[in-house]
């Protein structure tokens, strides 16, 4: 679990940014995480199976673009989405956020 491996890594010196780059996840989450506590973090997660999110709908074709361009950027899924499936309801951070998590839960990482 990223959790736990974000959490033993810290424990082994290893620093934030230094974390980040290891699992590739961005600092900003590394961060929060450490910032949890575990009953926290599992109510986190709770949180996550039970709201629904403005991009659910999308999940499978972003879900499909990103198995196919696992390079693909926050601007340019935010693009698509607006360009091919004319949904402009969410900023560009909201995508990124959704992507992030989407990479960490289907283990796509961001190839550069």
């Amino acid at each position: 679990m990223l959790y736990i491996e974000i959490h033993r890594l810290y424990k082994e010196g290893f620093s934030k940014s230094a974390i980040a780059r290891k699992l590739n996840i961005s600092r900003n989450r590394v961060i929060d995480y450490l910032n949890m506590s575990t009953d926290e973090f599992e109510e986190f997660l709770s949180t996550l199976r039970t709201r629904e999110k403005k991009l659910d709908p999308y999940h499978d074709q972003i879900l499909g673009w990103l198995k196919e361009h696992p390079d693909l950027t926050a601007a340019q899924v935010y693009d698509w989405l607006e360009e091919k499936l004319g949904f402009r309801e969410v900023a560009e951070n909201t995508v990124r956020n959704y992507l992030n998590e989407m990479r960490d839960y289907y283990r796509i990482p961001k190839v550069k």
